[in-house]
């Protein structure tokens, strides 16, 4: 008998018979971190795009960009966009992988979901839509009682010229229909051109439900590809530090701290406040009923992703630092290619509860009383809304504009007061997505029982062992 298949023999026996044990066993498993030693924290400081280089660089660029712009009157246009070259740079690199990295990671989960049968995949597939829709209808129900009852009696009435009444918008059921128009493409390749992420999902998971061999040359293609992204991004997740420095910066250089008033700091103290409770009491408490884990250290150790969603406000361009965190913290990769990708589009509790604050702040700062039922609206509108946001930065303004007007609320020049803040809102709105799409693969991956097939984990090892020799090469020479 040869030492590799005693080698196997071992690792079968050692192989978990509880799905409890599902995701130590996966996180055993990874080539990687198996026979790696547990080294302090300031350790990581020199590796390339650790969370703490990540966490260091936000830091950095937050406290020099505060300083800045509170002891310069004026920051010269030009130099704050030569000051987010860099950063700009860095993120239009990652919104290009996204697209072929999301195809791919969805057409291979949804391959390897059928190869598990109906049952299994047909029970992941409706778990994570029921758990994403649940969180955001909570979102959404908390925001909208915590700004009915705390934050709108706070609110005051702007004055008469902040009011006029600004632009024309489309009609609330065209933005509906616009936002169902948005899952069927009739043009395929103008949705990747255009970047219409949902039409494009949609269409790789139907590509991978049709793909019936294993041994398909298209499935074979595929794997490929996706190998060569992730090597792609192995190298600008290195250069996150650098990216998340300069954009930060180069943002907070446009603030005007004099320009913030009263209103719009009850609206960013509401709206951080009800993301707070989110992230640090619904999300925590749900997931340690379920896990048993303590969801505050798992929170600490996803925190190269929620870092890298703040500084670059797109859950998208997040993607794949959110994938190789979900790889690091032993969540199979049957379930985080497929709940990671899905999320990255529909689980928008962030979103969620900020729709809700700015209608709100806009009604309340015109004078304008909304009843029962306006908020009933807001609910079911914001819920479609966050789920059909595209996720990249900035994205629902204008379906908050949308909202707007379904319940009477003019959009007047207030609105301008959002859209000056938006930038910072939207940073701390993706982290909260993206924290929930990592807590959400962990509570899935309990709730179904998945694992993955120990086959697959054999080839993965080593084809990881011949990239770490490649890599290993590159660097030598």
């Amino acid at each position: 008998m040869s030492h590799d298949t005693t080698i196997q023999k071992e690792k079968a026996v050692s192989r978990p018979n509880s799905v409890t044990d599902n995701l130590e066993y996966n996180q055993e498993y990874n080539a990687t971190p198996l026979v790696q030693e547990k080294k302090p924290w300031w350790h990581s400081v020199k590796v390339w795009g650790s969370a703490t280089q990540i966490v260091i660089a936000a830091i950095l660029g937050l406290a020099l960009g505060l300083i800045v712009s509170t002891q310069v009157e004026v920051v010269p246009p030009a130099a704050t966009e030569i000051l987010n070259i860099p950063g700009d740079l860095w993120l239009r690199a990652l919104k290009a992988v996204v697209m072929p990295l999301i195809i791919c990671a969805m057409i291979m989960a949804v391959q390897r979901l059928r190869e598990m049968g109906q049952g299994s995949g047909r029970r992941l597939a409706i778990y994570t839509v029921t758990w994403y829709v649940v969180t955001t209808l909570f979102s959404i129900g908390m925001s909208c009682v915590m700004t009915a009852l705390v934050w709108k009696p706070l609110f005051k009435v702007a004055a008469a010229d902040s009011r006029s009444a600004t632009g024309a918008s489309n009609p609330p059921h065209m933005v509906v229909k616009q936002m169902f128009q948005s899952f069927v493409a009739d043009n395929i390749v103008n949705a990747l051109a255009t970047n219409s992420l949902l039409a494009v999902l949609i269409m790789a998971c139907v590509v991978g439900y049709l793909i019936r061999d294993r041994n398909s040359m298209i499935l074979k293609l595929v794997v490929e590809v996706e190998q060569m992204i992730m090597i792609v991004i192995a190298a600008l997740i290195a250069m996150a530090p650098f990216g998340v420095f300069f954009l930060v910066l180069s943002s907070l250089l446009k603030l005007d701290i004099a320009d913030i008033g009263e209103n719009l700091g009850l609206l960013i103290a509401g709206t951080l406040g009800t993301m707070g409770i989110h992230v640090f009491i619904i999300l925590p408490g749900l997931f340690f009923i379920i896990t048993r884990q303590n969801p505050y250290s798992f929170w600490i150790k996803i925190s190269p992703a929620w870092v890298t969603a703040w500084g670059s406000a797109s859950s998208a361009a997040t993607l794949p630092v959110t994938l190789r965190v979900c790889e690091e913290r032993g969540i199979p990769k049957t379930v985080y290619k497929f709940t990671a990708p899905l999320g990255c589009l529909i689980n928008m509790d962030g979103t969620a509860i900020y729709f809700p604050m700015a209608v709100v702040f806009l009604a309340a700062t015109q004078g304008h009383e909304l009843l029962a039922t306006d908020y009933v609206i807001i609910c079911l509108l914001a819920t479609l809304a966050s789920i059909g946001v595209s996720p990249i930065p900035s994205a629902s303004l204008v379906l908050i504009v949308m909202i707007c007007n379904s319940i009477g609320v003019e959009v007047t020049g207030m609105f301008a007061v959002i859209v000056a803040i938006d930038w910072l809102l939207d940073r701390f709105r993706t982290a909260v997505n993206v924290s929930g799409d990592l807590f959400a693969g962990v509570i899935l991956t309990k709730l179904t029982g998945l694992r993955d097939d120990p086959d697959m984990r054999e080839d993965e090892m080593v084809h990881a062992q011949k990239t770490h020799h490649v890599d290993d090469t590159v660097q030598r020479v």
